[in-house]
């Protein structure tokens, strides 16, 4: 064979014929890029025989397991009926007996409960008998709300607010109002917020704190509803505090600025009064 392709070579070069030094690169490529396959497969095939190794080990695991269980099947199969009742109402009896202590734990927890709650209310009210009377009332509007559920809705929480004071709780409505113009200050409706906060305190007579919230009303928001009646309640409270000038201020700036409304037709009632007062004489002194 090898003479033979000696002699073809020798006939190729005697005919003048040659091999192409491309043609043999291209050669030399295609046997390089085929050697690289084959080591790739190579590759494969040891990486794939690794996983099997790995994994025949769990086949046989659990061919096992489930030979186990087919043998626990057939051993439950071969039993007979009657140990079959006698398995089922030994289970019953066993779920009946679980039910019953759980009933009783139920109703321990229950009577702990409820005497847990006798000595927490016995222990309150003796700690507010020991406060004393305003004290008590405070702890009680603390608690109060405390338990309260506030709206995320201004409009919602102004009205909660509102309705507490409506319904005679003017502690738990003057905290509302509070927490209100801390979380909207600048908000549309805190105007009235602080005319219903100044409005608990004029009740109380405490005439200075709601002077504050009346002013809060007339120099921050001078175009709410109650912006006239914020006026009213001023003149008012100037007077109680012997502020007349102050008291006829607020009165005329009522009639001024709001003269539509109807405080304004109260303030020129209480300007003619204040007006025929003042020029009412004095009386005169008797002879000695």
């Amino acid at each position: 064979m090898a003479r033979l392709l000696a002699a073809c070579a020798l006939a190729l070069c005697a005919g003048g014929c040659f091999y192409p030094a491309s043609r043999g690169q291209v050669l030399e490529a295609r046997v390089d890029r085929l050697q690289s396959e084959n080591d790739a497969l190579r590759a494969e095939l040891k990486s794939t025989r690794g996983q099997l190794e790995s994994t025949l080990p769990k086949i046989d695991e659990k061919v096992a397991e489930v030979t186990r269980a087919l043998e626990a099947l057939d051993k439950a199969s071969r039993r007979s009926d009657a140990d079959n009742s006698v398995l089922l109402q030994k289970t019953v009896e066993d779920i009946a007996s679980l039910r019953g202590q759980l009933e009783t734990y139920q109703h321990q927890l229950q009577e702990l409960r409820q005497a847990l709650e006798r000595v927490q209310e016995e222990t309150e009210q003796k700690m507010l008998s020991m406060l004393g009377p305003e004290a008590a009332k405070a702890y009680q509007e603390r608690k109060k709300l405390e338990e309260l559920e506030r709206p995320t809705d201004p409009k919602a929480f102004l009205a909660l607010a509102d309705e507490k004071a409506k319904a005679g709780e003017p502690g738990i409505a003057r905290k509302l109002y509070d927490e209100f113009l801390r979380k909207w200050p600048n908000g549309e409706l805190s105007g009235e917020a602080h005319f219903s906060l100044g409005e608990l305190y004029y009740k109380d007579d405490k005439c200075r704190e709601a002077l504050f919230e009346f002013g809060k009303v007339i120099q921050e928001f001078a175009k709410t509803r109650s912006a006239p009646d914020a006026l009213l309640y001023s003149a008012d409270c100037f007077g109680r505090l012997k502020m007349n000038d102050e008291s006829r201020l607020a009165l005329e700036e009522i009639v001024k600025s709001y003269p539509k409304s109807a405080a304004a037709k109260t303030a020129k009632s209480k300007l003619a009064a204040l007006d025929k007062a003042e020029k009412k004489p004095a009386p005169k002194k008797g002879k000695r």
